[in-house]
């Protein structure tokens, strides 16, 4: 089984390439030849048997240990999919289902009675919106300048892509705020890329404290301080009283013992957050305004 989960993996790498080539050859116009067809509808047939062969083998696997039915596919896909992977598609469904949601304006996720939703989107709404800007105007010009169908077709579909990335990362912010529960907990997110717990007998401090770090999104540093910054600026800072450990973007373990995070009302962030610290049982140590 260690052999066909190489060779899955390898076919993977190899097949999306090729898959991503024959889908643009057909969008620019070019004709495909059939048994290019055929070899890559034989090539996927091979590889969702061998998938399929190997999850159920897995599944069966977990099963017999006394797993539950449910943890036990969980864990039999875990072992067939690399978390990379596994993060990648979890964020391309979250940011669809963010996006209708707020295509739908059907408020914001995770929020629940009692629990004070912290904006952050609002920080970074003129970048992101520029950004678009730029990705559409580079789509038309490109529409007419390039000349080839198939270069046409390739470029035609990352730019549209584009657009509807950085618009879905938007949406995903918008409706995926930070949220300080109503036990006073905190949770921080940067839309369908991060979500990080941390339970109100972790908080030991809190105070306002502008920024404007240069590190990578949620990176500790040597200190142990890591950045959820929005347009390269954070307005609050946590002291933690031990590590908190989460997955940062790509599914890689992390471990930090404070985090500053960005907030587009940070006062009222702090109020919320030192008001839930003194009604529960860990109080926090009110530094800073």
């Amino acid at each position: 089984m260690k052999a066909l989960r190489k060779a899955l993996r390898w076919g993977f790498a190899a097949l999306a390439p090729c898959e991503l080539l024959v889908f643009i050859c057909v969008v620019g116009g070019m004709r495909v030849a059939p048994a290019v067809w055929l070899a890559a509808e034989l090539a996927v047939l091979a590889f969702l048997a061998g998938a399929t062969a190997l999850l159920l083998f897995d599944y069966r696997r977990h099963r017999r240990e006394g797993v539950h039915r449910h943890s036990a596919f969980l864990a039999a896909t875990a072992d067939s999919v690399p978390t990379s992977v596994r993060k990648l598609i979890s964020h391309e469904i979250t940011l669809a289902t963010s996006f209708l949601r707020w295509v739908a304006r059907r408020g914001s996720h995770g929020v629940r009675g009692g629990d004070h939703p912290v904006p952050y989107a609002p920080g970074q709404a003129a970048t992101m919106y520029g950004l678009l800007f730029v990705c559409i105007v580079e789509t038309v010009a490109l529409a007419y300048l390039i000349p080839w169908p198939v270069v046409h077709g390739a470029m035609l579909v990352l730019d549209i892509w584009g657009c509807y990335f950085l618009l879905a990362l938007h949406a995903s912010c918008v409706v995926r705020p930070h949220v300080i529960g109503a036990d006073g907990s905190l949770r921080l997110r940067y839309g369908a890329l991060l979500d990080i717990r941390i339970p109100v007998d972790r908080i030991a401090s809190v105070r306002l404290d502008r920024n404007f770090p240069n590190g990578k999104l949620a990176a500790p540093d040597e200190s142990g301080m890591a950045d959820v910054a929005v347009a390269g600026m954070t307005t609050v800072t946590v002291e933690l009283t031990e590590p908190v450990r989460y997955l940062r973007v790509l599914g890689k373990h992390a471990e930090a013992r404070a985090f500053r995070f960005y907030a587009d009302d940070p006062v009222s962030a702090v109020a919320a957050l030192r008001a839930g610290g003194r009604s529960s049982p860990g109080s926090l140590t009110t530094s800073g305004p």
